[in-house]
C-alpha cells in the first residue's frame, strides 16, 4: 500500500501550524499595541513605532516552517519510492516542526503582548529586556527548524 501521501502532509504542516502561530502571536502582540497606542494618544503621546516590532516578530515562524517544507520535505516529492518509504517520517518531521514553530510563535506574540502593556506603563523603558524574551521564544522555532532538519532520513 502507497503511503506517500503520509509524506505530503508532512510537507503542508509546518508551514500551516507555523501561520497558525504567527497569527495566534501577531494577534495577541497586535491587541495588545492597539490598547497602548489608544493609552498613550489620550495622554497626549505620540504613536510608539516599536509596538509595530514587537507585533510582527511571531511572523518569522512561518518563513521556518516554510523552510522545512522546502528544505526537508519537497526534494523527496520527486522520489516516490523514497515517499513511501519515509513517509512516516516525513509526516512526523513535518508535525513536530509545525508544532515548534506555532507554539513558539504563539508564546512569542504573548511575551510581545506583555512586553507593549510594560512599555506603555513605563514609558518605553522595557523594550530592550521584551526583545531579549521574545528572541528567546525565536530560538525555539529556530531550534525546531534545526533539529528535524537533523532528523531527516
Amino acid at each position: 500500500m502507497d503511503m506517500s501521501w503520509l509524506g505530503q502532509i508532512g510537507f503542508a504542516l509546518p508551514i500551516g501550524l507555523g501561520a497558525i502561530g504567527s497569527s495566534l502571536g501577531i494577534g495577541a502582540a497586535g491587541r495588545a499595541a492597539a490598547g497602548a497606542w489608544a493609552k498613550e494618544a489620550k495622554a497626549g503621546k505620540g504613536m510608539n513605532f516599536k509596538y509595530i516590532i514587537l507585533t510582527g516578530m511571531p511572523l518569522s515562524q512561518t518563513i521556518y516552517g516554510l523552510l522545512v517544507s522546502f528544505l526537508i520535505i519537497k526534494p523527496q516529492f520527486t522520489d516516490a519510492a523514497y515517499m513511501s518509504l519515509h513517509a512516516g517520517a516525513l509526516l512526523c518531521i513535518g508535525l513536530a516542526a509545525g508544532l515548534g514553530e506555532l507554539f513558539s510563535a504563539w508564546m512569542q506574540g504573548a511575551i510581545g503582548a506583555a512586553g507593549a502593556r510594560a512599555m506603555c506603563e513605563a514609558e518605553g523603558k522595557p523594550f530592550a529586556n521584551t526583545m531579549i524574551a521574545m528572541g528567546i521564544a525565536e530560538t525555539v522555532g529556530i531550534f525546531s527548524f534545526v533539529f528535524m532538519f537533523m532528523l531527516k532520513p
